[in-house]
């Protein structure tokens, strides 16, 4: 079976593009580009992926986020708001949303991307998301794009992720949660390192460290955390040390 036609997910995104070459690069990713220019099968001038559309719309999606946290939570402190717009323009989320759309039936890929299943790739579908929005503000201007952000990333989430913060619960899981930190507040990413596995088989023991890395290296120590599994003592690693920065944070603004 063929892919669908433009003209149906058109009619999802509820705008019609004047532009329709946007459109297609948008849906274009690099092995089907590259494939294109190996082979000669499509002249110079449509060798376009959409790897720079995901950078224009990375930055457009971060604007309208923002700007829409700022006016529906007036209330919400610069932290508060900081980790809610990293849950809504992180991949997972942006994967999520282009996965409801069903942009993968959509994407036009090289042979070998979609013998891997590229069209159910949460990070495939994040960019294409992000090259959506993009082609969606340059077709047709910014509130256009602010239109499909709100309706489809911002407005089906923001209140359940707003009251889990409040709740004092990571929003998706206490991995993603110290992510979002750190990228929010000290950049880098978390590190996790097994530091001891013991007991016998039926009942294995973990130990993880997680550790706070700028620079792609492992770096300071945050916390450790024990689990009957690997993934469960990362967990619980990340768990303690979101208690830990989030405390030190709060004495910081008592001094």
């Amino acid at each position: 079976m063929g892919q669908p036609s433009l003209e149906t997910l058109e009619r999802a995104l509820g705008h019609r593009f004047g532009q329709q070459h946007l459109l297609v690069q948008a849906l274009t990713h690099s092995s089907l580009a590259h494939e294109q220019h190996l082979t000669g099968e499509a002249p110079a001038e449509l060798h376009q992926d959409n790897e720079q559309l995901e950078f224009l719309g990375d930055a457009v999606i971060g604007l309208l986020v923002g700007e829409s946290l700022f006016r529906r939570f007036p209330q919400l402190q610069e932290g508060e708001l900081t980790r809610l717009r990293a849950a809504l323009v992180s991949r997972k989320h942006l994967g999520h949303v282009g996965a409801k759309l069903r942009l993968g039936r959509y994407m036009r890929m090289g042979k070998g991307e979609e013998r891997s299943g590229g069209r159910k790739k949460a990070a495939l579908l994040a960019n294409c998301m992000e090259a959506l929005v993009a082609a969606l503000y340059l077709d047709a201007g910014l509130e256009t794009a602010r239109a499909f952000v709100e309706r489809h990333a911002v407005e089906p989430y923001v209140e359940d992720l707003q009251k889990e913060m409040l709740e004092g619960r990571a929003m998706g899981d206490h991995k993603s949660a110290l992510q979002e930190y750190l990228q929010a507040y000290k950049g880098g990413q978390p590190v996790y390192i097994l530091k001891k596995e013991s007991g016998p088989d039926h009942r294995k023991k973990f130990t993880v460290e997680v550790h706070h890395s700028a620079n792609g290296s492992a770096g300071m120590a945050l916390a450790r955390g024990t689990g009957t599994s690997r993934k469960k003592a990362e967990q619980e690693a990340a768990r303690r040390a979101l208690e830990k920065l989030r405390a030190a944070a709060v004495e910081a603004s008592h001094d």
